[in-house]
């Protein structure tokens, strides 16, 4: 442990009161997290747990045992516990990746050296595990923020625009419904077109068993089974050495009525994912954020209060999405959530601009 400059004061001391619980509370985050995976990923989360005990230990040492009275962690460290208790690791991962890389130890004289080095290894540990989080939810998670954001920023600019004309109410609401049924179904339609595509594509240039029946016949020494191998990316030696394998083993089960197997046929797309399935999800995700600025006049309201209730409820909705990217992105959430604000009240203001100086030059 570093020296301190001077004997630890009552102040110190509660500092250091503070550390044990933080340490505490976050080895119960990592254990619990731990509890809902399987394999490396919960021994990873374990040995993140352990740690936090050891630096946990230290601060029991310094304070002479357990205090009699403890302060509570702090508000951060609690809602991390909050959360690990109700929602899913990836998220949790991420407030904890932005939660090791604020350790206070690089400044405290009491803390050691190893335990500053060992945050700044565990910041990279939890970024690692929480990259393997954000890739098994990008396309997901790709999809819902754009559709919904799609629908919020287009919707929102068109009742905007046709409400500046100075139109009926009706006509506005009725421009509403039918910009969120045109976004949604065309969504839906370009998701289903393009998965569909993309499995068709995938189908026509992955291994099939057009060529086992062909197997026993080949020639061992002379055949070009090994350039199959070869346009997979298998090296020469390699591939030959494999073809020459496939050759024999299909040899010696010539009496076998079907040879089945060495060509590596692949029939399923799980990681293209279901045509329909992403046509419904991106339906949905426009639909529900092109409904939220239809809502004023689904209401009743009109004119100016209708406008102006349409911008704050888009304004929150906007503001949360920037923020959840920017949680789930390691970054900061509130220039997330501010920036995707920007995009869409400057889209809106644009069109809106437009539909005042039309319905002045109509008037």
């Amino acid at each position: 442990m570093s020296a301190p400059a001077a004997a630890p004061t009552a102040r110190d001391r509660r500092r250091w009161a503070q550390y044990l619980v933080n340490e505490r509370a976050e080895a119960r985050v990592y254990r619990e997290l731990a509890a809902r995976r399987e394999g490396e990923e919960r021994e990873i989360l374990t040995a993140l747990a352990d740690a936090e005990g050891r630096h946990e230990a230290h601060w029991l040492e310094l304070l002479g045992g357990e205090p009699p009275r403890l302060p509570k962690p702090d508000f951060g460290t609690r809602s991390l516990g909050w959360m690990a208790r109700r929602f899913g690791s990836i998220f949790v991962l991420a407030l904890a990746q932005n939660a090791e890389g604020r350790s206070p130890y690089d400044d405290e004289p009491f803390a050691t050296s190893a335990m500053a080095a060992d945050e700044k290894v565990h910041h990279e540990v939890v970024r690692g595990l929480a990259a393997r989080g954000r890739r098994r939810l990008s396309g997901t998670f790709r999809a819902a923020v754009f559709g919904a954001n799609d629908g919020l920023v287009s919707n929102l600019a068109l009742v905007l625009g046709i409400g500046a004309t100075g139109v009926a109410p009706q006509f506005v609401l009725f421009s509403g419904i039918a910009g969120l049924l045109a976004g949604a179904l065309s969504m839906g339609a370009g998701e289903f077109v393009s998965v569909r595509s993309q499995r068709e594509l995938l189908q026509a240039t992955e291994p099939n068993g057009y060529a086992d029946a062909a197997l026993p016949h080949l020639d061992i020494d002379a055949n070009e089974l090994a350039l199959v191998y070869r346009t997979r990316g298998m090296p020469e030696a390699d591939a030959l050495a494999r073809a020459r394998r496939i050759v024999a083993a299909a040899r010696g089960q010539e009496s076998q009525s079907t040879y089945t197997g060495p060509l590596e046929v692949v029939e399923s797309h799980e990681v293209v994912g279901s045509a329909w399935g992403a046509a419904l999800s991106s339906f949905l995700f426009f639909a529900s954020g092109a409904i939220i600025p239809v809502l004023p006049w689904i209401f009743g309201l009109s004119g100016f209060a209708a406008i102006v209730l349409a911008l704050v409820l888009v304004g929150i909705a906007l503001l949360s999405t920037g923020a959840m990217v920017g949680l789930l992105s390691g970054g900061p959430p509130l220039r997330r959530a501010l920036r995707q604000l920007a995009i869409g009240f400057g889209a809106a203001a644009v069109t809106y601009a437009l539909g005042l100086l039309f319905g002045v030059s109509m008037g």
